[in-house]
């Protein structure tokens, strides 16, 4: 990603979100307290690949034909709840007499196979859903700045049932205390949504089920319309998204606050004082819990990057700190220069100490963060969650760009993207981002191949780039500018008057 370029269309209008249920299924310890059953959703998927959750998914049509005695909400997201709990965990919540595991197993078979529906298998044993056995524990809607959106209603069930997650959209299940779930949490193995780690701090207060439900259903974290503002899939990273004038399909830059108490606020991009008055008030909101803000750190110059950067940091008194060759690019006072390798250490309850790395290519004065715990990787654009980046000459260097990307695989473990969705298996991801550069100069080497004499940028990119629409060529004229340039410094290709040829 980079900052908007004049003529290109909009980025499109967030999308309605998607009725869902999810269940917070739990069993009482004979110790006291209570397990809850959470699963890890497979890395490849679109939305929440790599994360931990709890069972769940969007309501189907067929989730209308089957009744509910007495159901506290809308009987069809009762229905969704009840059907994705027996789906993913084989925990089939009804009421009558329920057959063997061998038959619950062929039924959950083809019930995913969609050989029969839902209403069948409750059918076929004389099995009814009662309201009661799934009390609603809250609603969250995902915020606008994701491309998948839901609107889901939480369920708190209780069993003595056996468990088991099959694979396939799951890479694993298990029964786990909501403090050594948290644990994780705290430890950044395992990311969290707001609605899931909320649910843990309940349920790792547990005393009864009345005192749950209403910590649950009456939670401040949401506002009017069932968004929640406070963003922290792991310990001491916040994400905070601004609207900012980037490029499509982004909308977004997101501010992450760093620190369980001394934080830095990275990237305030949005030039628009509202956005920035919003991350003010979150700062402030934060402080009021025992946060304190230290600074305003700049990964690099671009706009969507530092245009709110003097308005949060006069209104919040902050220095502001960034790279050398950021420093006088940018509408503020840089008063800390920071250099590859120094260590950014922030005090807390649980100490946060971040690497600084020099990651030049997108911009010359690019910085990446690294936890030296987590490996948890705030890296601006080096990398997005959302399209890809555009290496624009002279600022961009592709031939660096690459090498940087390179040796963050041996520095990286999650990557916070400033666009896009969080990207839990940030080395696959560099890998993939290695794999379709190689690709794409591959496709500028073939178009230089094609044309009997040196050809220009702009007879080039219709072949290099006819993968893509028209729309995007701009775009890809930069970066075929620096596959290019990078071409000509290998002494794989030459240059004369605008026009490109390959060297024998």
């Amino acid at each position: 990603m980079s900052e908007a370029i004049p003529g290109l269309p909009p980025a499109p209008a967030p999308v309605t979100p998607r009725d869902a249920a999810a269940v917070l299924l739990f069993r009482r310890r004979a110790v006291g307290g209570v397990e809850v059953f959470w699963l890890k959703r497979e890395k490849a998927l679109r939305f929440a690949g790599g994360f931990f959750a709890f069972p769940g998914g969007r309501v189907d049509q067929t989730d209308a034909e089957v009744a509910v005695v007495e159901a506290p909400v809308e009987a069809r997201l009762v229905v969704a709840a009840a059907r994705e709990l027996f789906e993913e965990t084989g925990v089939l919540k009804a009421r009558g007499v329920l057959p063997d595991r061998a038959t619950l197993d062929s039924l959950r078979t083809r019930l995913l196979d969609d050989s029969m529906t839902f209403a069948q298998v409750l059918a076929s044993h004389d099995l009814t859903l009662h309201g009661s056995d799934f009390p609603p524990a809250g609603r969250w809607v995902t915020p606008p700045y994701l491309g998948h959106r839901f609107d889901a209603r939480f369920f708190l069930v209780e069993t003595d049932a056996e468990a088991r997650v099959w694979k396939g959209e799951l890479e694993s299940g298990e029964w786990v205390s909501p403090a050594d779930a948290l644990a994780r949490w705290d430890q950044g193995t395992a990311l969290l949504h707001p609605p899931n780690l909320f649910g843990l701090q309940v349920l790792s207060r547990f005393t009864t089920v009345d005192a749950a439900l209403a910590e649950l259903r009456h939670t401040t974290l949401v506002d009017s319309r069932f968004i929640s503002h406070r963003i922290e899939f792991q310990r001491g990273v916040f994400l905070f998204p601004l609207e900012t004038p980037t490029l499509p399909p982004a909308a977004h830059t997101t501010c992450y606050l760093l620190g369980t108490r001394e934080l830095l606020l990275v990237d305030p991009g949005s030039p628009d004082d509202a956005e920035s008055q919003r991350l003010v008030d979150f700062v402030r909101e934060l402080e009021r819990d025992g946060y304190r803000a230290k600074a305003v750190l700049l990964t690099h110059h671009h706009g969507d990057h530092v245009g709110g950067a003097k308005y949060v940091a006069d209104a919040l008194k902050l220095p502001v700190w960034a790279h050398a060759l950021t420093r006088d690019r940018v509408p503020v006072e840089v008063t800390r220069t920071l250099v590859e390798g120094e260590v950014l250490e922030l005090d807390g309850p649980r100490p946060m100490r971040w690497k600084v790395l020099f990651t030049p290519g997108h911009a010359r004065g690019h910085l990446t963060l690294v936890d030296l715990a987590s490996k948890a990787a705030v890296v601006g654009d080096m990398v997005a969650g959302v399209g890809t980046i555009v290496i624009d000459p002279p600022e961009g260097d592709m031939a660096e760009y690459l090498r940087q990307l390179e040796r963050l695989k041996s520095e990286v473990g999650v990557i916070y993207p400033a666009h896009g969705p969080t990207l839990p298996e940030g080395v696959a991801k560099l890998d993939e981002y290695l794999t379709h550069r190689a690709w794409r100069e591959a496709k500028v080497v073939d178009a230089l191949r094609s044309f009997p004499s040196p050809a220009t940028v702009d007879e080039l990119v219709p072949k290099a780039y006819d993968d893509v629409t028209a729309f995007v060529w701009p775009l890809a004229e930069r970066n075929t500018v620096a596959i290019l340039q990078k071409l000509v410094a290998e002494r794989r290709a030459s240059e004369r008057d605008g026009r490109f040829a390959l060297l024998a």
